[in-house]
């Protein structure tokens, strides 16, 4: 290092040299940039299904984001997340890819502004309170992006949802989800054509106002339609994906023949099974309820691919509250909320199709896994360190909540309710498949099948995941409306302590809001689309927050050393150079 200090200053065109070198590595940086990135998540690591997708771009794709304003510190975070994320885009794929920053205030090709012309797209904007030094200003934002291509265009959400009072944990999921929501928006413009979607109605799964946030949640991605078993020679043909859910009929032989067959020429599977009879609609009439067997008769069939719901009743010191009566009379009834292990609240394994956030669940049940060869299983959805299984027939009582539950008998941890199936499966038929219905099958122009191609299903023990209660419609003020009606809650949500929530109840402090939504789209995109996608949308970025009280005690300890080391080291190297100098030019 002398060596060189000494050319570079004593040649003749040693310092010119040097600054035509450092020029010529910052300009190749820029076409050729080095990026290493050292976190635990890979928080700035575009994932490869990105780099796939972009670069099957044949034409130019822009991207206009309205993430623009006068912003608190953490929607600044998400503007300069957003910002970064796509400079990296635009480095995989520059002839193709374009983005631009424009303020909603600005006029739209339609002559309206980009503000009005977003909120006749069903865009969502965001009152924020910005604090200033001669008071408080009102800023009205548009967390959005609009991507086009091909002459459509995608509106996505760079923070979902709407509330003025924001978290810095929901900042830090919209970051997460930065990468998921551009790459879905580009995906869909990219294969225009929709998955198939059949809903199963032929034993008695719900079709009410129950499914309102189910179809809602699927109708606009998916060629969503009903199918029934029971009606139908076979599963028609433009059917990706077969969903089962809560069916409280049995299930005859030749309808597990269509559903095996479906499964063996590549289709998926994605059910939400309660294999028990126990809802709570049967408190009305007494304080306790026998769970008894359903009789789906879907245990060979599930077993034959890998999976078994058992018999059981999964409880959990985790879990949601009830609002249940706990005294008083029939007239004048003493209610409380009050935790009900029969309610837990699931969390996403480690692995596959990891849901930020937990899943709610009414009376689930356990799952246990079968040695098949060629079939790969993966936990999808567990409890937490405290729950147990009760066998039926089980007793559920709703006194069982105005005592305090034995934590002794909650031993079991990370016990698994939902699965994911991957591999070849063998047919449930092989060998045993009647003459007649070989030939009926044939006759309907269908090949019989004894092992599928590879393909996948997820089954997951409870029926009531993916379904919607409902709640009073409340007025601007906040109270029930005069007028009357109902309103649906999310997929999944808790109808009494959301309903505290918005009246400001005491009891919405016990509010949580659930992923089921999140669970099902992820799990949905997972068997239909890219399995690559939905990995992406279970990226979670780690908040990782200061310990107070230890910073409080160390404040002065890391000052010095981030501080006051740097200048300390500073001015030990320049006195090093000055010897150094005087020492070379002494003589």
């Amino acid at each position: 290092m002398k060596g060189l200090l000494h050319i570079i200053l004593k040649h003749r065109y040693g310092v010119p040299f040097a600054l035509l070198l450092f020029v010529v590595v910052n300009v190749g940086a820029g076409f050729v940039p080095l990026r290493f990135d050292l976190t635990s998540e890979k928080r700035y690591t575009v994932s490869p299904a990105t780099v796939s997708l972009l670069r099957e771009l044949s034409a130019p794709l822009e991207v206009t984001v309205f993430l623009t304003g006068e912003f608190p510190a953490g929607f600044r975070k998400l503007q300069a997340s957003t910002q970064q994320l796509l400079s990296l885009f635009k480095q995989l794929q520059p002839a193709q890819f374009r983005y631009q920053f424009l303020s909603p205030g600005s006029s739209s090709p339609n002559g309206k502004s980009w503000g009005d012309s977003l909120l006749d797209r069903g865009a969502l904007n965001i009152n924020l309170t910005v604090q200033k030094e001669a008071g408080q200003s009102s800023n009205i934002i548009f967390p959005v992006a609009l991507v086009s291509y091909g002459g459509q265009s995608q509106l996505i959400s760079l923070f979902p949802g709407a509330s003025r009072s924001i978290s810095q944990t929901e900042l830090n999921t919209a970051e997460a989800l930065l990468e998921y929501q551009f790459v879905s928006a580009i995906e869909k413009l990219l294969h225009t054509t929709k998955p198939g979607i059949a809903y199963e109605t032929g034993h008695g799964e719900p079709v009410d106002e129950s499914t309102y946030q189910l179809r809602m949640a699927l109708q606009g991605d998916y060629e969503l339609r009903t199918l029934d078993l029971t009606r139908q020679p076979a599963v028609p043909q433009g059917v990706d994906l077969l969903l089962i859910v809560k069916p409280t009929l049995a299930f005859a032989e030749s309808e597990k023949f269509k559903l095996d067959q479906f499964v063996m020429r590549g289709g998926k599977l994605l059910c939400f099974i309660d294999n028990l009879y126990a809802e709570m609609d049967s408190f009305a009439r007494k304080p306790d309820l026998v769970a008894f067997d359903r009789g789906l008769q879907l245990d060979d069939l599930f077993f034959r691919y890998g999976a078994r719901i058992n018999t059981d009743l999964l409880m959990d010191l985790r879990c949601e509250f009830t609002y249940v009566q706990v005294g008083g009379t029939a007239t004048q009834p003493q209610n409380e909320f009050l935790p009900w292990n029969y309610f837990p609240l699931l969390s996403a394994a480690e692995g596959k199709l990891r849901t930020p956030g937990y899943i709610g669940t009414r009376f689930a049940h356990s799952i246990d896994t079968i040695a098949v060869p060629g079939i790969k299983k993966y936990p999808l959805l567990i409890s937490s360190e405290r729950a147990r299984t009760i066998s039926t027939p089980a007793l559920v009582s709703l006194n069982e909540n105005s005592t305090v539950p034995d934590n002794a008998l909650f031993d079991r941890a990370a016990v698994p309710a939902a699965v994911l199936l991957e591999g070849s499966f063998p047919s449930l038929f092989k060998n045993r498949a009647s003459l007649a219905q070989l030939d009926a099958w044939k006759a309907s122009g269908q090949t019989f099948r004894t092992a599928s191609e590879k393909t996948a299903m997820i089954v997951v023990a409870d029926g009531d995941v993916v379904l919607n209660e409902y709640i009073p419609l409340l007025d601007a003020s906040g109270q029930i409306d005069s007028r009357g009606g109902m309103e649906p809650v999310e997929m999944g949500w808790n109808k009494y302590t959301r309903f505290e929530t918005l009246t400001q109840g005491p009891a919405g402090k016990y509010f949580i809001p659930v992923a089921n939504r999140e669970f099902l789209l992820g799990a949905v995109e997972y068997l239909v689309s890219d399995p690559a996608l939905a990995e992406i949308r279970s990226k979670e970025l780690v908040l990782r927050l200061l310990d107070g009280p230890l910073v409080k005690e160390q404040k002065l300890r890391w000052q010095l050393l981030c501080i006051g080391l740097p200048l300390l080291l500073l001015a030990l190297g320049g006195a090093v150079y000055q010897w150094w100098r005087k020492q070379s030019y002494a003589g």
